[in-house]
């Protein structure tokens, strides 16, 4: 319990701080015991430009595991791609609270290593 109270804490501190517009959203990560999910979002209206998961159909059976780095990277590489489709190449990072490590770190990144730039 303190150390989602602590995440909050550090998520608030974090989305006063950076904001997404439509050249350049908010790429924004949650992250639960089984899945990793990632989206790009336009604060300015406030819509969600793309998304991906280890949830998907493509990824989900390619895949071990949906909550380890492996499926980090490879959600990673499917956001990138799909914002790349629609003329996106730069965003602002949002790791949600989240400390920068393990697979935070390794969707960043992919993400990074498929041409986004933040």
């Amino acid at each position: 319990m303190a150390n989602d109270l602590a995440r909050q804490k550090t998520k608030a501190r974090i989305r006063g701080k950076v904001s997404g517009t439509p050249e350049r959203p908010r790429l924004t990560i949650f992250k639960s015991l089984k899945r990793i999910y990632v989206q790009a979002v336009d604060d300015t209206q406030g819509v969600t430009l793309a998304a991906a998961s280890s949830l998907e159909k493509g990824l989900k059976e390619t895949l071990k595991s949906g909550s380890n780095i492996a499926a980090a990277k490879a959600v990673g590489e499917s956001i990138a791609a799909r914002l790349k489709e629609k003329g996106i190449t730069a965003v602002v990072f949002d790791r949600n609270g989240y400390v920068y490590h393990g697979r935070v770190k390794a969707l960043a990144e992919s993400a990074r290593a498929a041409g986004l730039q933040f």
